[in-house]
């Protein structure tokens, strides 16, 4: 049975493309049909899975202009993993999500319908905000997790973030799960970030999972790699890292 998982919070900065890519290299890894999803107008998912621009790209298949199928892209990095890219070419995907996603404010959870049978965990990586295009991929998707660095001001854009999604599942009538916090870039030594862990936990409401600091993540983006199989002077992950990754998978994919 296929699961579509979303990693969003309205806030820039927070590592949703690191963690949207690096958990779709586990899945992969794992054995699993996976397919990224990148919504983001940008594009830095696709710039750091594929090396040259593709034929076609997400918009394409938004607007019609191909089939599903024709945009998705195997990326030879990994065995199972595949992309629906975005290269923001001419920003047209940007141009799609304000001038004709309010008439069709379903074609993602449609567009996620098309491939859910070939396709066992599929992730979608979002821009920050709020927009139309951000709601039309939270509406598609089965599940959300929320990434956040452990700054206050996160747990403030957390709370906005919890209010809007009410709101949103309210009016378009989604029953999309939000059970999941990651709070990235964690550092135990720091009280700070202990502070806003035991914070986020403290609420009740989450499964609140800690990202520990790596290097190895940004290097692993700039040399167009796969984290979990990346070396840098014959190292990779740190031990914490694996174990919290590790974590993180069995948690999102088991249900």
């Amino acid at each position: 049975m296929s699961k579509t998982v979303a990693f969003h919070l309205q806030k820039g900065g927070v590592g949703k493309t690191t963690i949207s890519g690096t958990l779709a290299c586990q899945s992969a890894l794992n054995g699993k049909e996976t397919l990224l999803v990148d919504c983001d107008p940008q594009g830095n998912l696709s710039s750091w899975f594929l090396t040259d621009p593709p034929k076609y790209e997400l918009s394409d298949v938004l607007q019609g202009k191909c089939f599903v199928f024709d945009a998705i892209v195997k990326v030879n990095l990994v065995d199972h993993l595949y992309i629906l890219p975005t290269f923001g070419i001419g920003g047209t995907l940007k141009t799609y999500s304000e001038t004709k996603l309010a008439d069709e404010p379903y074609v993602l959870e449609d567009l996620i319908k098309e491939v859910s049978d070939k396709f066992e965990h599929i992730i979608l990586d979002l821009s920050p905000g709020l927009g139309r295009l951000e709601r039309s991929c939270l509406i598609a998707s089965d599940e959300i997790v929320t990434p956040m660095t452990p700054e206050v001001f996160s747990l403030d854009g957390l709370e906005i973030f919890i209010d809007e999604l009410a709101k949103l599942k309210k009016n378009l009538r989604s029953n999309v799960k939000h059970n999941k916090i990651i709070i990235n870039s964690f550092d135990e030594r720091i009280r700070q970030h202990r502070d806003i862990f035991n914070a986020a936990e403290a609420s009740g409401r989450f499964k609140v999972f800690k990202i520990p600091v790596d290097p190895l993540f940004r290097k692993a983006q700039e040399a167009n790699k796969v984290p979990q199989t990346f070396k840098i002077k014959g190292r990779g992950f740190k031990a914490s890292t694996v174990n919290a990754l590790f974590e993180l998978d069995q948690s999102i994919w088991r249900n």
